[in-house]
């Protein structure tokens, strides 16, 4: 078995007497799409915060590529390959669709922020720019401010953005909200092929595309992974069930 890209362990995280994340443990294999679910307030995205490094968990070590993250700030983690799309956007809304994913790419490369005007003619940023804009099926899309796209477009934005950053690893963190069926069919097919790139931690509400996409699926409830295995092991797991499936398996 390969070596996990990502490896978490008895992470914990507590907030007075709310524990965010309760001894939580985890990892992310190559090549997989490893869902992370779980009821409203379980925890799941306090856990993506303290893997990106926005906030510090109490005790745990989160590893990446088999390095210790303590005292690596968001920036770091990001530059060593964390790739994120968040549950709130964080687009820079003013911006066109094309200049938010040509910001990612100059960070890429490590190119200074130059004056919007200049950076528009450069094809060393605007083409990598409109090629990840074409992967998501924003081309079309690529001079409208990031504030009139739809919900389900920004989304989809988001995604370009981490794409344009090559990431080692991706953490999505519902990507299918606010996406219509049509949308969400399309981004799963396209989930599906980017862990060729590299692999996933996805947390998503969307039981139908988690069980399209999983090759593991972990059950996070107040803070605590209850279950972690394959999609039919979820599936027949009777306190996954009691706790957050119900009927709709």
């Amino acid at each position: 078995m390969a070596e996990p890209v990502l490896e978490i362990r008895d992470l914990r995280k507590s907030f007075g007497a709310l524990k965010a994340t309760d001894g939580v443990s985890l990892d992310l294999r190559p090549g997989e799409i490893h869902a992370l679910i779980g009821p409203n307030g379980a925890g799941k995205s306090t856990l993506i915060h303290q893997i990106c490094g926005s906030i510090p968990p109490d005790s745990g070590t989160i590893r990446f590529l088999g390095r210790d993250m303590a005292g690596i700030g968001m920036a770091g983690r990001a530059g060593l390959g964390l790739g994120r799309s968040f549950q709130v956007s964080s687009l820079a809304q003013e911006f066109s669709a094309l200049r938010n994913v040509m910001l990612a790419v100059q960070a890429r490369q490590g190119s200074s922020f130059r004056f919007f005007r200049s950076v528009m003619g450069d094809r060393a940023l605007t083409d990598p720019a409109r090629a990840m804009l074409e992967r998501v099926g924003l081309s079309a899309r690529a001079d409208v401010p990031a504030a009139s796209l739809s919900h389900g477009e920004r989304r989809q934005l988001e995604i370009a953005v981490a794409l344009a950053l090559e990431p080692k690893i991706f953490l999505l963190d519902e990507p299918m909200a606010g996406m219509g069926p049509e949308g969400s069919k399309n981004l799963t097919k396209f989930l599906d092929g980017l862990r060729r790139e590299a692999p996933i931690l996805l947390v998503e509400h969307d039981m139908d595309a988690v069980f399209a996409l999983a090759d593991r699926v972990s059950v996070l409830v107040y803070g605590r992974v209850i279950a972690t295995g394959s999609v039919d092991d979820i599936r027949r797991d009777a306190a996954v069930r009691s706790a957050y499936l119900g009927d709709a398996v």
